[in-house]
């Protein structure tokens, strides 16, 4: 096994690659948590942008694993709900073993405050904000979780994933000041967890190309439009959709 100097740089080679040189604060946060907790960039434990560090839900569910949580539990606080206005508070407890008695945490979501992307959501991102919480209280990580943030003055940026369209330079890119079209896929994929290989085939496919870098501009604008509705929508059936396209993928050489 890689000792944590070695995780630790192996961590920041590919975090420098993705998101640029860190400052020294992201850097100190980097080195803490892949030593103290082994977590990874490659696994997507971590996020970066506006010059800040975040661990990510799924990095927080990689400590709990690691540490054998004996269990979490989520339930609505109902009382200070409001479905009327898809505002929605929750509270989780995380138990480190059978003995606990447990850390608690609290999560709340609205439509002002959680990212357009994810608009319609609500319920399930108190959920998670409150279970992030009582994982890091559990766990001692006081470096904020990503889905812990309002609405996002500015979109991660995700690791990179070739992708290009024709049109406009083929740069996928704008001038309005929007995110780029490859940002806003690798957003989404990121932000549901979703096979990249397996939406690429179904980009593809969605714009009656050979591959996705051949499609142009504007059927490129129109996938990512779809993916995001589905995602939103139902993301069990999205997955379903995407599983359809293993066959394709592994067909090719």
């Amino acid at each position: 096994m890689n000792s944590p100097t070695a995780m630790f740089r192996s961590n920041r080679r590919l975090a420098t690659s993705i998101w640029g040189q860190l400052p020294s604060l992201a850097l100190r946060n980097l080195r803490d948590l892949t030593e103290r907790h082994a977590l990874s960039v490659a696994a997507g434990d971590f996020q970066f942008f506006d010059g800040r560090l975040y661990v990510t839900h799924t990095g927080l569910l990689h400590v709990a694993q690691r540490n054998k949580c004996a269990g979490i539990h989520a339930s609505l606080e109902e009382a200070a709900s409001e479905a009327s206005a898809n505002r929605w508070i929750f509270r989780a407890t995380v138990y480190k073993s059978l003995r606990s008695r447990g850390f608690v945490g609290y999560g709340d979501a609205n439509p002002s405050n959680v990212s357009p992307l994810v608009r319609g959501a609500e319920m399930r991102i108190a959920e998670t904000r409150a279970v992030n919480r009582a994982l890091r209280k559990a766990y001692g990580i006081g470096l904020c979780s990503v889905e812990e943030l309002g609405s996002f003055s500015a979109p991660p940026k995700p690791p990179v994933v070739p992708l290009q369209a024709n049109g406009h330079n083929g740069s996928n890119g704008s001038s309005n000041g929007q995110p780029r079209l490859r940002d806003q896929l690798c957003l989404l994929i990121r932000q549901h967890n979703l096979d990249p290989t397996l939406v690429k085939a179904y980009a593809a496919d969605f714009c009656g190309t050979e591959t996705l870098r051949e499609a142009s501009r504007d059927l490129v604008e129109s996938f990512v439009t779809q993916l995001a509705a589905s995602a939103k929508k139902d993301r069990d059936a999205l997955v379903c959709k995407l599983n359809s396209y293993t066959h394709h993928v592994e067909a090719k050489p």
